[in-house]
């Protein structure tokens, strides 16, 4: 009796080392894996987000005349801030959607209140400003890598889930994890370059 316990025993520890040698544990790995890259996006938003009150205060005091485009900075933030996403926003294209495009209006508010900084001489010079325009700078280079690891993460999640071995182990133990979606250019000429004029 014993002899048979100990044989079934090394049949299940061979069995269950086999399927973890298979991939079985590669869908909510990679699972994981994009929710914290997802995280980590809107780590860094969060930080541009923090950043805009001090900005928008600095150049204030050397652009009084600026006010529109500092209130649509301002708004433009408020927006983005608003759209409350967390890891079940990745279950909605809709939100995620909603949330890539508010981004990309505080992007381009944020854009213009740069342009407006260049007209001021003593603005570019105030250390404030530039310390703030450095953080700010430091922080789009941050988001641009978020994003590239969460469309990283993404992709391979998805690939896991649609080939062979993961697509079986999706349709008989995860079938509740949906395909992510990833970002998108919510942008209509996102593909050109941007026209400069002096």
């Amino acid at each position: 009796m014993v002899a048979i316990t100990r044989g079934k025993t090394w049949v299940l520890i061979l069995l269950a080392s086999l399927l973890a040698g298979c991939g079985i544990n590669n869908i909510p790995s990679y699972d994981e894996q994009v929710k914290a890259a997802w995280g980590q996006v809107q780590n860094q938003y969060q930080r541009r987000a923090d950043l805009i009150p001090n900005l928008v205060e600095t150049v204030k005091g050397y652009a009084r005349h600026e006010q529109d485009t500092l209130t649509a900075v301002i708004e433009a933030r408020a927006k983005a801030t608003s759209i409350q996403v967390d890891a079940k926003t990745l279950d909605d294209p809709e939100k995620l959607k909603q949330f890539q495009a508010a981004q990309t209006q505080l992007t381009g508010a944020l854009s213009r209140l740069m342009v407006v900084a260049e007209q001021y001489p003593n603005l570019k010079a105030d250390q404030n400003f530039l310390a703030l325009q450095s953080q700010l700078e430091g922080t789009e280079n941050r988001i641009a890598v978020a994003r590239k690891d969460f469309i990283a993460a993404v992709q391979k999640y998805n690939t896991e889930i649609r080939t062979f071995p993961g697509r079986i182990w999706h349709s008989l133990m995860y079938s509740d994890l949906p395909l992510r979606e990833s970002f998108e250019a919510t942008s209509a000429n996102a593909d050109k370059a941007p026209e400069v004029k002096f």
